[in-house]
């Protein structure tokens, strides 16, 4: 993930919430069908639905985790816990979901079992269809507003709150698997082998880890430290530079320490005239300057330099 800053824990809320309850009831819904008719992809899409609720479970506590205030041992806060605990939905989604997927496919594949009761599951599939789809819209219309103009994949990958993209994947991966799940028992019924449910829940598994190890590949990126856009680098470069008292942007680093925490660290050169005190307070005027154009910035730290031949640096602006 590679963007800027988006919303807040708080604007995706109501789409955790929603896709929670959706979960619950539906793996409750699921696990009944299972019960009644015997179907693997039904268990497997039971299985799934918990591992989704337990994920959003997971998404919650992150966010009330990273709003802890700092401390000594942790003096930039706690902002990377919601990275941190989007990590670990990747791991639930793949242990839970996915790798129980694919452990039941194969079982249903090495020894097929008659499907009972097949009215039961297409309601069930019916119904978990129309509660997933709810959960998808409410995650898109929350995260519509963030995507700004950008694809969603793009969004997906760049974004800065990790919860939304965690929801869309999730929902998603809900939707397509309850696809893989009517058309395995429909299959089974039509051709009257129940091998087809086997491959249908075999589907899902596949599907889930694939989804697993994008969410994980993209975390891990965040947990270990990513920089600002360059859009956010070159309003804080932009707005260093029209500083009066700034001769040179030699460099900046960023890197975010949470979705909507973002530590700034820069060397610039400063004006040859300037006394100390005259120098303390252009420091602390640049760094107000930041704070200002780049709300997010919260840790700015300005170092003094002089440009050599060997640095590079940012053009002054303005």
């Amino acid at each position: 993930m590679s963007g800027e800053g988006d919303g807040g824990h708080q604007d995706s809320s109501g789409a955790i919430l929603a896709a929670f309850l959706a979960n619950l009831g539906i793996a409750a819904a699921k696990f009944v069908g299972f019960v009644i008719t015997g179907s693997s992809a039904l268990l497997a899409e039971s299985i799934h639905s918990v591992a989704d609720a337990s994920n959003q479970g997971l998404l919650a506590l992150g966010g009330r985790r990273a709003r802890r205030d700092p401390t000594p041992l942790h003096p930039f806060g706690f902002g990377r816990s919601r990275y941190f605990w989007s990590f670990v939905v990747a791991i639930v989604l793949f242990a839970l979901g996915g790798l129980f997927s694919l452990y039941e496919g194969y079982h249903k594949v090495a020894e097929p079992e008659e499907i009972t009761s097949p009215a039961v599951a297409f309601a069930i599939f019916g119904v978990a269809i129309v509660f997933e789809a709810f959960a998808l819209r409410t995650a898109v219309r929350h995260a519509t507003p963030e995507r700004r103009g950008r694809s969603w994949v793009t969004y997906v990958r760049t974004s800065r709150s990790p919860e939304l993209p965690v929801l869309l994947l999730e929902d998603s991966g809900a939707l397509i698997g309850l696809i893989f799940a009517t058309a395995g028992v429909t299959l089974a019924l039509i051709t009257g082998n129940p091998l087809f449910d086997g491959l249908g829940t075999l589907a899902i598994g596949v599907l889930l880890v694939a989804i697993a190890i994008i969410l994980a590949v993209e975390m891990k990126s965040l947990l270990i430290g990513e920089a600002a856009s360059p859009e956010v680098i070159h309003r804080i470069e932009t707005e260093l530079g029209q500083s009066s008292d700034v001769r040179q942007v030699i460099h900046v680093l960023t890197q975010h320490l949470g979705p909507e925490e973002l530590l700034v660290a820069a060397k610039v050169q400063f004006e040859d005239s300037l006394a100390v005190a005259e120098l303390v307070s252009a420091i602390n005027g640049c760094e107000a300057r930041v704070r200002s154009a780049v709300p997010m910035a919260k840790f700015v730290y300005l170092e003094p330099d002089i440009l050599t031949e060997e640095r590079g640096a940012s053009p002054r602006r303005g």
